[in-house]
This record gives structure tokens, C-alpha cells and sequence, in this order.
């Protein structure tokens, strides 16, 4: 048995390392090496396309189907090949470079290429586009699709408890009935939303040169428009242009990403913590797994360890997120490497995001709803009901109706015996008493019910 593993330092190749399975050929050192190469590879075959460059030879179907082959052929085996030239080069995408050169240099009619190999490029034109790439797959492939499921699990437990009757607590203390239902659906409206931005937001790329002029460009080939073709490449790998860039796009958009990602981890940071406190409160029940064990020495114990797990990793990942965010756009006059070390991370916020969302379903799914135990925490709280008959009391002119609540129910224990005697002793219509009295805390949702089943439907 392989335990090499232990020896790692980072918990996202140790401990997760199988829960990662999926993110690890995209946001690993292996696949920002892929994802240059495609950069490199299909900017040649863009150059070869280009009638004004005459000394670029066209490529036939023959050559065009060989340079792909090395996109879909390419493994850990290629990737240690690249990486021995980069022991030489100590330039990893230079590496890169050389490393095409050696697959072509033997192909007649490829051979004639080797000069367009990363022509006009600086590495990072290669490099904002990889990881551009890195982010749209990190996003369609493998964060969106878990972000989808939790949203998808809540809709499923709003959907059943949408009219269970619960007690709220406002600043931890007794406050109006909601229902189980409308609860959930707070934070299913929320992380839908943040979800939508993250979704929809585009992902931009440079490919401009050296300082984001096309000097290079410009002095080689000055009759070919370059700001167009640089436009048509970075379109044809699925990102957006941006032509205004120093030598590097200059990172204002990832973080804009990575803020509404942060957004909808600080959501499910919230969801973790109330469903923790309703776990404690009785609540929810959590389903028992026999071979589990939640206290090396309380038996009895079934900890919210998946929800504890989930914020702690959230916190992570916000926490480099942030860094992100305010490193990155800031850049020494036209370009300084300190946003490289930086990017190299990308993969980590990913990581402890996604262990963060499995965790929180895995708790979600194993959630037991006590029906009971919500029931009987709402029925012994009248006092919820102060601010039902206060309203009615305001409406009716009656001046003092705040503070006659207030004198009857603050720091008092009210049943429904006392609460209706005081509402007998009131000068109402007999109607309007006739309704107070029928209140219960059950009944006093306002449009809970209706409010949630209209989010269900969205």
C-alpha cells in the first residue's frame, strides 16, 4: 500500500487527496503545463492561417492533425519531459517551447514552423490564458456542478418542510414564527444569486506582448492587423479580450470571480453555523452510521463534524481568496513576478472550496428533521405573539400599545391562559378580539408559506 501520501504537506494531497480526484489534472502543476501547451499550440496553428505571413507555411490536414495529437496525447510522461527541460531552461514556459520545437523539428512539413513556435508572446500571454482556461474548467467542470447539488438538496428539504412552523431567534432570543421551509429557502435564494455572478462572469485574457503594445508584432509583420487576430484567438478558447493590459492582464477580473465565489462561501459559512445551532437546539437529528464515532470517549456522541469541516475549509479558501483579490491587481509599473507564486494557488482555493461544499452535502443529506421537537419549542413561547397584537392594537389608536405589551410579556413566561385574559381585558371590537384570540404561534406566519413556495418555483 502507496502511504507516500502522508508525507505531503498541504491536507488538499494528504488527507483529501481522493475527494480531489477530478480537480487535480486541471489546477495541478500538470495542468497548467497542459493548458500552455494548448495556448502554444493552437496559437501556431492560428499563425500558420495568416496569408500575410508567407513565411509561416499552411498547414495541411496532415500537419494540423499532428499538432492536436500532441494536445490529445499528452500525460504525466510529457509533462516529465518538460520538466527536464525546465531543469536546463530554469524557464518553465520556455520549457514549453523547446519542448514543441523537439516534436515538430522531424516532421518535413512541420519543420518549417519551428521559427513561429511562441512568435510575438511573452510568457505571459501563454500563461494568462492557461490559467484562464484553468479557471473556466475549475468553474463549468467542477465547482458550479457542487455548488448546483447544495442548492439542490436544500430546495429538496424546503420543499418537503415548507409549511413545518418554526420558532425564530432574533439575537439568539424568541422571535416571530417563520417556517422550516422559508428558512431554507433565505439561503437558496442567496447562493443562487452569488452562483449567477460567478456563473455568468467572463473570464478575460491578454495576448498583446511584451508591455501590451504589439511592439513585437508591430516590427515583424506591420501590415497585419494583430489587435484583430489577438481578439479572434483569445475568443476561439472561450475567453474574453481585453487589449488594455501592461505586460499582464492586469487580474481585476479574477478577482472579481473570486470575490462572488468568496460571497457564496461566506453564505455557506452562515448555512454551516445555523444548521449547527439547529442541530443543537434538537432540531435536526443527524443519521447514525454504525462504524462512525463522534467522541473518542462520550459514545453517545453524533457530531455536526461534516458542517464544522465544511466552514473551517471555507475559511481557507476565503482566506486565500482575499489575498488574491488584493495582491494581484497590483502589479510594479508594466510587470512584476510577484503575482506568480500567487496564481499557483488558484487550485487551492478550488480544493478547499469543493471539499467545503462535499462536506456540507454530506451533512445535508444525512439530516434528520425532529418535527416533534420544533413543534413543542414554538407552542411553549406565546410571547412571539406580542407583536401580532401590538400591530392590531396600533391599528385600532390605541397610543401605549407597544409598552402595555412590553409591561405583559418582557422577561415573563406567557401561556396562552394569561395572553387571552389580557386580550379580553382590551377595548376592541368583538370581531378583532374574537381574531386575537384565535392566534396561536403556529398560525402567526405571515406570508411565509406562499413566499416559499414561490421561490420553489424559480
Amino acid at each position: 500500500m502507496d502511504l507516500s501520501y502522508l508525507y505531503n504537506l498541504s491536507p488538499l494531497d494528504g488527507r483529501y487527496r481522493a475527494k480531489l480526484s477530478k480537480l487535480r489534472p486541471i489546477a495541478s502543476e500538470f495542468g497548467l503545463i497542459y493548458l500552455r501547451l494548448i495556448v502554444e499550440i493552437r496559437w501556431l496553428i492560428r499563425l500558420s492561417k495568416l496569408t500575410e505571413l508567407t513565411q509561416s507555411p499552411p498547414l495541411d490536414s496532415q500537419g494540423q492533425e499532428y499538432l492536436e495529437n500532441i494536445i490529445d496525447h499528452f500525460d504525466l510522461k510529457e509533462a516529465e519531459e518538460i520538466k527536464s527541460i525546465e531543469k536546463i531552461t530554469n524557464h518553465d514556459v520556455k520549457a514549453i517551447e523547446y519542448y514543441i520545437h523537439n516534436k515538430i523539428k522531424n516532421i518535413p512539413q512541420l519543420n518549417a514552423l519551428i521559427p513561429f513556435i511562441h512568435f510575438g508572446c511573452t510568457s505571459e500571454d501563454i500563461n494568462n490564458l492557461a490559467y484562464g482556461l484553468m479557471l473556466s474548467k475549475i468553474r463549468n467542470e467542477i465547482l458550479s456542478p457542487a455548488m448546483q447539488a447544495l442548492i439542490d438538496q436544500l430546495s429538496l428539504i424546503a420543499q418537503e418542510y415548507a409549511q413545518l412552523p418554526m420558532l425564530s431567534r432574533t439575537h439568539g432570543q424568541t422571535a416571530s414564527p417563520t417556517t422550516l421551509g422559508k428558512e431554507i429557502v433565505n439561503f437558496i435564494m442567496r447562493l443562487s444569486r452569488q452562483q449567477q455572478i460567478w456563473q455568468e462572469s467572463p473570464i478575460l485574457g491578454k495576448f498583446n506582448g511584451a508591455i501590451g503594445n504589439f511592439n513585437a508584432h508591430f516590427a515583424a509583420a506591420p501590415e497585419t492587423n494583430w489587435p484583430e487576430i489577438s481578439k479572434d484567438f483569445i475568443t476561439s478558447l472561450g475567453l474574453t479580450p481585453n487589449l488594455y493590459t501592461t505586460q499582464i492582464e492586469p487580474h481585476d477580473n479574477l478577482a472579481e470571480l473570486l470575490q462572488a465565489l468568496s460571497r457564496f462561501n461566506t453564505i455557506m459559512i452562515d448555512l454551516n453555523r445555523d444548521i449547527w445551532g439547529y442541530i443543537s437546539l434538537g432540531y435536526f437529528g443527524q443519521k447514525k452510521i454504525d462504524n462512525e464515532i463522534g467522541s473518542s470517549t462520550m459514545p453517545h456522541k453524533i457530531n455536526p463534524i461534516d458542517f464544522e469541516n465544511s466552514e473551517g475549509n471555507l475559511g481557507i479558501a476565503n482566506a486565500l481568496a482575499a489575498h488574491f483579490c488584493e495582491k494581484l491587481p497590483i502589479s510594479r509599473w508594466q510587470r512584476d513576478l510577484s503575482d506568480s507564486t500567487v496564481l499557483r494557488n488558484l487550485g487551492s482555493i478550488a480544493g478547499y472550496s469543493l471539499i467545503a461544499y462535499q462536506s456540507a452535502l454530506k451533512g445535508l443529506e444525512k439530516l434528520t428533521v425532529n418535527q416533534a421537537q420544533i413543534e413543542s419549542d414554538l407552542a411553549q413561547h406565546w410571547e412571539v405573539l406580542a407583536e401580532a397584537i401590538q400591530s392590531v392594537l396600533r391599528r385600532h389608536g390605541i397610543v401605549d400599545a407597544y409598552e402595555r405589551l412590553k409591561d405583559l410579556t418582557r422577561g415573563k413566561t406567557i401561556n396562552q391562559e394569561n395572553l387571552n385574559a389580557f386580550i379580553q381585558s382590551l377595548t376592541l371590537p368583538f370581531n378583532v378580539k374574537q381574531t386575537l384570540l384565535a392566534l396561536k404561534p403556529d398560525l402567526y406566519l405571515g406570508y411565509a408559506i406562499p413566499l416559499t413556495s414561490e421561490a420553489l418555483k424559480k
